[in-house]
């Protein structure tokens, strides 16, 4: 059967168009289209010093010692009036393990550090496939650990960290507080998934579903795992390092909140995520959003689903900050 004829649930008619609009703009990921999206990418900034300044934030870059010693790029972001000790918020970009930088969707989380008065990292981890697994997450892994080595002078409460991302940083961010649990590291408070990239099995009844509509279709998350994993994906040998979906013990992680839209390739991975969480005991708060297509709230920001997914997350990091 066709991915025409598969049944599957509508986009939101909001959503629905946006993507009509935006669907010449944002082509699929091919191995032809990958350097052209990433030149554009970096060309299109996401948080400007006009947005930072007129939210009353200050921003820094600095150089870190990543994965095997390399050098790698954060750029840290507070309030202007930050005295501290604050919460610490890292951040993982997303973009399919193949595409991003780390400034990348950092506009959706200067609410959270404005009225948190929260220290915001965000690490410019190596992409595949030059840099295929375990380069991205030892990467993000590496970053994590500085932020929490350094708390002291970055103005964070080392026991006041949450880790967040979107879709491949969404997975990232999963492999990431998993290496943290497995190696006795940084303590993290809570984990942020959102529509989170967790799986290389290709399995799903949502990978079939959105096989030919939305923004991040099945191939495309076919070549961003293949990118990252080569001729493993799918395979036995895949670290739940690099797909957390893999994991079969849970125990230990921080509360989690993970949400997804209903019409979407992650969206069947993304629950047996959180079932995963509960059946270990772990405190999980899981949103499927109606008619959301993958990336919806970032993508068509005005729309009421979007508006609904962004509240829902910032009340749960507020009551996460107030424990």
């Amino acid at each position: 059967m066709s991915a025409a004829h598969v049944a599957r649930p509508p986009f939101d008619p909001e959503l629905s168009a946006v993507l009509s609009v935006l669907s010449d703009q944002l082509p699929h990921v091919t191995a032809e289209t990958l350097q052209p999206m990433r030149e554009r990418m970096h060309s299109d900034a996401d948080l400007t010093d006009e947005a930072l300044t007129k939210a009353g934030l200050f921003a820094r870059e600095t150089t870190i010692e990543g994965y095997e010693g390399a050098e790698m790029a954060v750029s840290v972001i507070s309030r202007a009036d930050h005295t501290g000790p604050g919460p610490g918020i890292y951040h993982i970009h997303g973009g399919g393990m193949v595409l991003g930088h780390r400034m990348a969707g950092t506009a959706q989380y200067l609410p959270w550090i404005v009225e948190h008065d929260a220290v915001f990292v965000t690490v410019e981890y190596r992409l595949a496939p030059e840099f295929p697994d375990p380069y991205p997450v030892e990467d993000c892994y590496a970053g994590l650990v500085w932020m929490a080595e350094n708390s002291a002078d970055l103005g964070i409460d080392p026991d006041r960290i949450v880790i967040t991302g979107t879709s491949a940083g969404g997975g990232l961010a999963a492999g990431t507080a998993l290496l943290a649990r497995d190696r006795k590291g940084p303590s993290l408070l809570g984990q942020v998934l959102i529509c989170p990239m967790l799986d290389d099995r290709d399995d799903t009844t949502s990978t079939q579903q959105y096989d030919d509509a939305g923004v991040w279709i099945r191939s495309s998350n076919q070549f961003g795992w293949g990118a990252l994993l080569g001729e493993r994906r799918g395979g036995e040998d895949v670290s739940i390092y690099a797909a957390p979906a893999r994991a079969t013990d849970l125990t230990g992680l921080p509360p989690t909140y993970i949400d997804c839209g209903s019409a979407e390739v992650f969206r069947d991975e993304d629950v047996a995520y959180a079932g995963a969480l509960w059946a270990a005991g772990v405190q999980a708060e899981l949103h499927v959003w109606a008619g959301g297509f993958h990336g919806f709230e970032q993508l068509a920001p005005h729309a009421a689903v979007s508006q609904a997914s962004a509240a829902a997350r910032s009340d749960w990091v507020a009551r996460l900050l107030a424990t």
